[in-house]
C-alpha cells in the first residue's frame, strides 16, 4: 500500500498540490493581516490627524475670537489720546470756544474710525418707524408728521455691516385725534 502511494502520480500531485495550496493560502493570509495592520495604522493615524486639526482649528477661532477686536481698539487709540488732551486742555484753560473744536474734532475722529470698521449711524430723523431699526420710548401726538414718523432722536443708533448693533431710541409721531380719543 505504501509502494502504491508513493507509486501512484495522481495521488502525488494531489498531495503536492494540497501542500503548496496550504502554503500558498497561508502566504495569502499573512499578506491579509499585513494589509489589514497597515490600513488600522492609516486609520489611526487619520483619527490623530483629524484629531490634532480640530483641536488646532478650535485655538485658532478662539484666538481669532479674542483679538478680533484689536484693529478697532488700534484705531481707537488715537482718539482716547485726543480726548485727554482737549480735557487737559480744558483744565489749563477757561476757552470753551477751543474746548468745544477740540470735542468737535475727537467726535469726527470716532465717525472716521466707525466708518473704516464699516458702523454706520442709522438715519431715524423723520423717517417712518422702522421695528428692525427703531425702539420707540415714547410717541408724540402732532399734525406736522404722517402717523408712525420718528419726530425726534432721543439715542441714535448703529448698525455694523448689514447688522443692528444698537437701535435708535426714537419718539414716534401719533395723530392728534387719537389722543383726543384716549
Amino acid at each position: 500500500m505504501t509502494d502504491e502511494t508513493t507509486s501512484n502520480p495522481e495521488t502525488n500531485a494531489a498531495n503536492v498540490d494540497t501542500d503548496g495550496g496550504a502554503a500558498e493560502s497561508d502566504a495569502m493570509l499573512d499578506q491579509l493581516r499585513n494589509d489589514m495592520e497597515a490600513a488600522k495604522d492609516r486609520v489611526l493615524r487619520s483619527q490623530a490627524e483629524l484629531e490634532n486639526y480640530r483641536k488646532r482649528a478650535a485655538r485658532e477661532i478662539e484666538e481669532h475670537r479674542r483679538y478680533a477686536n484689536q484693529p478697532l481698539i488700534h484705531d481707537l487709540l488715537p482718539v482716547m489720546d485726543n480726548m485727554e488732551r482737549a480735557i487737559a486742555a480744558a483744565e489749563k484753560s477757561p476757552d470753551v470756544a477751543g474746548l468745544l473744536e477740540g470735542v468737535k474734532l475727537v467726535a469726527r475722529q470716532f465717525e472716521e474710525v466707525f466708518a473704516r470698521h464699516h458702523v454706520a449711524r442709522i438715519a431715524a430723523l423723520h423717517a417712518p418707524f422702522d421695528p428692525h431699526l427703531h425702539h420707540a420710548i415714547s410717541q408724540q401726538p402732532t399734525n406736522e408728521f404722517p402717523p408712525n414718523t420718528v419726530v425726534l432722536v432721543a439715542s441714535p443708533g448703529f448698525t455694523l455691516h448689514d447688522r443692528v448693533v444698537r437701535p435708535s431710541q426714537v419718539i414716534v409721531s401719533l395723530p392728534v385725534e387719537a389722543e383726543a380719543a384716549d
